[in-house]
């Protein structure tokens, strides 16, 4: 009795195996070329921080340091950059506060009109700025206020504050409210209760408000542009000087910010896995 042999199965050709792979790796190919997408402006920014341009910055002339050695090197580059500096955290502390405020209320207490609020939270997330620009532009010339330091201020305390109410009410609905019975039981009162339980653990998304506030308002240019009179700020300096090449300094603060930025986002992520580890 013979007995039946299985023919060995046919090697896949090659273009079979590019398919497979292909279809495996999918969402990282996609994922990559996204990042790619996302990091090319930054890496041109980085890139031409380092150009020895001189008045122009739009062709590559060559390698230099002395922009990094001298940030300020361009005229104005530094007061404007000051100047958003100021207005970012004089409007990330009024945003933040008046926000959390604003979300603490709308998130832990029910009263008349709360749905209303809910809703015209959102209104300045959707309106477009030319049109909130230009309609702040016009209350501060009927109220006689020139435009300047201050109507800047006030422009982004106003649109800040949806941003930072949408992200700490996001932090409240999400804690336990065992939590902070069980601390009421063990005989704290609420203003202590408040303050070592339900504060520390709302603070995560605080502070994320506050950076994204301060993001917003230190990148603002529309807005900024109608209500700031001749007040220049960085945004606004980076566009009038577009025209004839964005100068390196600029590309050596832009390029700083974004660092900083990463450290804070890399380090905030160390620090709470290691408080999730204890």
């Amino acid at each position: 009795m013979k007995i039946a042999t299985l023919a060995p199965a046919p090697m896949p050709t090659l273009s079979h195996r590019a398919s497979r792979w292909f279809a495996r790796n999918l969402i990282r190919i996609y994922a990559a070329l996204a990042f790619i997408y996302l990091f090319i402006p930054v890496a041109y920014t980085f890139a031409f921080s380092f150009n020895d341009a001189g008045k122009s910055n739009l062709i590559w002339k060559g390698f230099t340091l002395d922009n990094w050695k001298n940030p300020c090197g361009a005229p104005e580059v530094c007061s404007a950059l000051g100047n958003s500096l100021k207005i970012g955290l004089i409007s990330t502390i009024l945003a933040t506060i008046l926000g959390t405020m604003i979300a603490f209320a709308l998130g832990r207490y029910r009263f008349k009109g709360r749905s209303v609020i809910n809703l015209l939270i959102f209104l300045p997330m959707a309106t477009p700025e030319v049109v909130l620009g230009a309609s702040l532009l016009a209350m501060f010339l009927n109220f006689r206020i020139n435009p300047g330091m201050t109507t800047i201020i006030i422009a982004h305390v106003m649109f800040c504050i949806s941003f930072v109410v949408v992200t700490v009410k996001a932090r409240i609905a999400s804690l336990d409210p065992r939590l902070e019975q069980a601390a009421m039981d063990l005989y704290a009162n609420e203003r202590e209760t408040f303050r070592y339980i339900t504060l520390p653990l709302v603070m995560p998304g605080i502070a994320g408000a506050a950076l994204l506030s301060f993001s917003l308002s230190f990148d603002d240019f529309i807005i900024t542009n109608f209500n700031s009179g001749t007040v220049a700020t960085f945004p606004k300096f980076v566009y009038v000087s577009a025209a004839r090449g964005i100068p390196a300094q600029a590309n050596v603060i832009g390029s700083s910010m974004f660092f900083i930025a990463l450290f804070i986002v890399v380090a905030g992520q160390i620090i709470s896995r290691r408080r999730k580890a204890r």
